[in-house]
């Protein structure tokens, strides 16, 4: 376990598609995450992209999964997580858009939409969000299904700087994934420590989401 070792494969997921990123065109940005995990010899980051995909008719919580210990599968994708029960019920005519004067059902709990008829489901979507964090975004079993359940966490990022573009701006380049890197190879959470400002909220991916 090495930075640039971690660094390597970060570069190498980010090479093929399959780093996180804010900017892609197939999901409406909601709401994003990052957890660290290690201990002396193991480490993993699961990372987080909560997004609306018209495509994929639902809210879906991306799950990107990355380590030197993963259980099972190759680091990148890890899961993409369904989160609203009753599409069929909010948006009936597949239009895109809130039917109005329905709740919307995640994981079985009925959440109230202060949203009017007619109003695109991304911003229904990102209405629920702060409140909502812990039933939109992964739980403990769902967040660990690739990594080892009894590895220890390290650090938890709620928001953080992202490039906008992985294509010129590798993660062994960037601010926030090389000290992300630090973290882990030395299992201590003081070492991020980021001079650049948080970004990752979807008011700054207006581009997103429009495929």
């Amino acid at each position: 376990m090495t930075i640039s070792s971690i660094l390597g494969q970060f570069d190498l997921c980010a090479d093929k598609a399959e780093f996180p990123d804010l900017d892609n065109g197939y999901y409406y940005p909601v709401d994003a995450r990052i957890r660290l995990f290690g201990d002396s010899t193991r480490w993993a980051m699961v990372a987080e992209l909560l997004g609306y995909s018209p495509r994929g008719g639902n809210l879906i919580d991306v799950v990107h999964s990355f380590g030197n210990c993963l259980t099972h599968g190759e680091p990148g994708f890890s899961g993409f997580l369904d989160r609203v029960d009753n599409m069929t019920e909010i948006d009936p005519e597949g239009t895109e858009v809130y039917a109005g004067e329905v709740p919307v059902v995640v994981r079985g709990t009925a959440l109230a939409v202060d949203a009017a008829a007619g109003t695109p489901l991304q911003d229904v979507f990102r209405r629920l969000a702060p409140a909502n964090r812990g039933l939109l975004l992964a739980d403990e079993t769902e967040l660990r299904s690739a990594i080892p359940s009894d590895l220890p966490e390290l650090l938890r990022l709620d928001e953080w700087n992202q490039p906008e573009d992985f294509w010129d701006v590798k993660p062994s380049a960037h601010e926030t994934f090389r000290m992300i890197a630090e973290v882990l190879d030395s299992g201590d959470p003081a070492r991020y420590r980021p001079t650049l400002p948080a970004n990752t909220h979807w008011s700054h991916w207006p581009a997103a989401g429009s495929l």
